[in-house]
C-alpha cells in the first residue's frame, strides 16, 4: 500500500516545525504582552453548538463525526432509502470537529461564567477543521491563533486589536501588511438604504467576494439571491470605492443619512480610524474597505481582515470583528465581545516566500557523545544526565557504530561539539571535547566540560 495522507492535511518536518514554533511563540508573546490569558477547548463539540452559527455555507464545511458503534441503528429507514442526508445527519452524528475557535469560546464563557472575571481577555492557539476545497494557503486542517475580549463594548478594544496585529507582523519582519476594516452596521445601513435589508446576509456574502469574483460575479450572485437590479445599481459605487480613509468615511456618512444604524456604524469606524491615525502603527497600514463583509453571521460591529504584502499572492492572513450577542445563543444575552484571528498556515507561507525564516534555528543538541561500546556509553550517560540538569542539550549516539558514521551524523545535524569517551578517558575520569567548527580538541573534567558547553 502506498502511504498517503488526506487532502488538505500536511506532515511537518523538524525544520518546518521549528519555523511554526517561531511564529507561535511570537504571537503568544504579543498576546500576553497585551494582557490576554490562554484557554483550550476540545477538538470536537456537540453539533448543536456549531451548526447554524456560520451561515449556510459554513454549515456545509463542518466535519461531522459519526456516532460510536452501530451509528445506523437508530436512523430512520425512510430517510436512508430517500438518501436525505440533511435530515439523516442529526440521527447518525451528534458531534463535529470545531470549525473555528470563536463559537467554542462563546460556549466556554457561558459554561464558566461564574469563574471568569469580566472583561475576559483570552487567547487560544489550536487546530480547526473545515471541509473546504484544498488549494494554496487553504487547508482542511489548520491552526488558528485567536484573541478575544468579552464583557466590554468599548471601541478601545478595536484600537488595541489593530495594534496587536501591527505588533505581531512587525516582530515577524512582515512589513507592508494591510489591516482592512469595515463595520457591520454600515453594511446593514447600505442594505436598508437600497431597500434590501431583508436580504442582508445574501447581500454581504456576495459583496465580500468582490476581490475574488469581480463586479460581474457579485452582480450575478446578488441577482440569483433575489436582490433587484435597481438595488444593485444604488450600491454600484461601492464596487469602485477609493480615496483616503477620511474621504471614504465622509462618503459613507453622506450615503447613510437616512439610516440610524448606518450612521452609528460610521461613527464607530471614524473613532477607530482617527485614533489609529493619531497613535500610529509600526509597519502595517489601516484601510477602510466597505466591501469587507466576512460571511460569518455573528459580527455586529467592526470587521477586520488582514492582507499580506502586495508582492505575495495570498488570501487573508488574519480576520475578526465585534459580536454583540454571540453568547446569547447559549443563554447568556447582552455580553459584547470582539476578537481577531491569525491564520498561522498562511502567515507561514508568506514568511517562507519572503525568505524571513533565515534566523530560525532548528532544535538540536549542543553536544553529541560518541558511542564506543557499553562501558563507554554508560560512562557518557552519567555525564549527559548532569549536563541536562544544567539545561545543556546533550545526546548519546545510540549505536556502537564506526567513528566516521557518528561524526557524519553530528555534521549533518550541525551539532557544535562532540565528546569522545574511550578506555583512557574512563581511566582518567575525563572527556575529550572536540569543537566541530574549529576542529580543536581538549581534555577536560566534567565540571570543565559544563563550563565550556555553557559558554
Amino acid at each position: 500500500m502506498k502511504p498517503s495522507i488526506p487532502k488538505g492535511t500536511r506532515d511537518f518536518s523538524p525544520t518546518e516545525l521549528a519555523n511554526r514554533t517561531y511564529i507561535f511563540n511570537t504571537i503568544r508573546a504579543a498576546f500576553e504582552t497585551f494582557g490576554f490569558q490562554p484557554i483550550e477547548t476540545p477538538s470536537f463539540e456537540n453539533s448543536t453548538t456549531l451548526m447554524g452559527k456560520y451561515g449556510e455555507e459554513g454549515d456545509r464545511l463542518i466535519f461531522k463525526i459519526l456516532n460510536s458503534g452501530d451509528y445506523l441503528n437508530k436512523a430512520d429507514e425512510r430517510l436512508l432509502l430517500e438518501k436525505d442526508s440533511t435530515k439523516l445527519t442529526s440521527q447518525i452524528s451528534e458531534k463535529a470537529l470545531r470549525y473555528d475557535l470563536t463559537v467554542p469560546f462563546a460556549r466556554y464563557v457561558v459554561q464558566h461564567q461564574n469563574e471568569i472575571t469580566f472583561p475576559f481577555k483570552r487567547y487560544q492557539i489550536q487546530p480547526v477543521w473545515r471541509a473546504d476545497r484544498p488549494q494554496k494557503g487553504r487547508f482542511r486542517e489548520f491552526f488558528q491563533c485567536d484573541a478575544d475580549v468579552v464583557g466590554s463594548k468599548s471601541l478601545w478594544q478595536e484600537v488595541e486589536f489593530i495594534q496587536l496585529y501591527d505588533t505581531v507582523f512587525s516582530k515577524l519582519g512582515l512589513t507592508g501588511t494591510t489591516i482592512k476594516i469595515n463595520n457591520r452596521k454600515i453594511l446593514y445601513g447600505i442594505a436598508e438604504v437600497i431597500g434590501a435589508k431583508d436580504k442582508l446576509i445574501d447581500f454581504t456574502v456576495a459583496l465580500d467576494k468582490l476581490d475574488k469574483i469581480g463586479k460581474d460575479g457579485v452582480v450575478k450572485e446578488m441577482l440569483s439571491k433575489g436582490i433587484t437590479k435597481n438595488a444593485i445599481e444604488k450600491v454600484s459605487p461601492l464596487f469602485d470605492f477609493s480615496g483616503s480613509n477620511t474621504a471614504k468615511i465622509s462618503s459613507l456618512e453622506a450615503m447613510l443619512q437616512t439610516s440610524e444604524e448606518g450612521k452609528k456604524g460610521v461613527e464607530e469606524l471614524r473613532f477607530v480610524c482617527d485614533t489609529i491615525e493619531t497613535l500610529g502603527l509600526q509597519s502595517a497600514a489601516l484601510e477602510v474597505d466597505v466591501t469587507l463583509a466576512r460571511g460569518l453571521n455573528y459580527y455586529t460591529g467592526a470587521i477586520f481582515e488582514v492582507a499580506a504584502p502586495k508582492e505575495v499572492k495570498m488570501g487573508s492572513i488574519g480576520g475578526g470583528g465585534r459580536y454583540d450577542d454571540l453568547t446569547g445563543i447559549f443563554g447568556m444575552p447582552d455580553v459584547s465581545g470582539v476578537g481577531i484571528s491569525f491564520g498561522l498556515d498562511r502567515i507561514y507561507l508568506v514568511l517562507e516566500e519572503l525568505g524571513l525564516f533565515k534566523t530560525v534555528a532548528l532544535p538540536k543538541p549542543k553536544v553529541l557523545f560518541v558511542n564506543f561500546g557499553e562501558a563507554e556509553a554508560f560512562f557518557s550517560m552519567k555525564a549527559i544526565a548532569e549536563l541536562r540538569k544544567k539545561n545543556i542539550k546533550a545526546e548519546l549516539y545510540p549505536d556502537d557504530a564506526k567513528m566516521k558514521k557518528q561524526m557524519n551524523y553530528a555534521n549533518k545535524r550541525e551539532i557544535e561539539f562532540v565528546v569522545i569517551v574511550g578506555s583512557k578517558e574512563i581511566e582518567k575520569n575525563e572527556f575529550t571535547l572536540k569543537n566541530m567548527i574549529s576542529g580543536e580538541q581538549t581534555n577536560c573534567t566534567l565540571l570543565e566540560l559544563m563550563e565550556k558547553l555553557k559558554a
